[in-house]
């Protein structure tokens, strides 16, 4: 029976393992999601500025230029 008392700890131990191996699993889908919802953020937001830079210089453009005289 000695050996049964040996293995015990190291199944124990084995289980614990396997148990926060699920739980990093899940941690790492989650952030993984996380990361995909942002990308889309970050990008909808560049595609945003960008419209409004263009809609910036458009407005420039129209501006009369100071420079020459009228």
């Amino acid at each position: 029976m000695a050996s049964g008392s040996q293995i015990d700890p190291l199944v124990e131990r084995v289980e614990r393992l396997l148990v926060r191996y699920e739980e990093l699993q899940r941690t790492n889908a989650l952030l993984a999601e996380q990361v995909d919802l942002l990308t889309q953020e970050r990008d909808s937001l560049k595609s945003r500025l960008s419209a409004a830079r263009a809609r910036v210089d458009a407005l420039l453009e129209r501006l009369p230029d100071l420079n020459t005289p009228a």
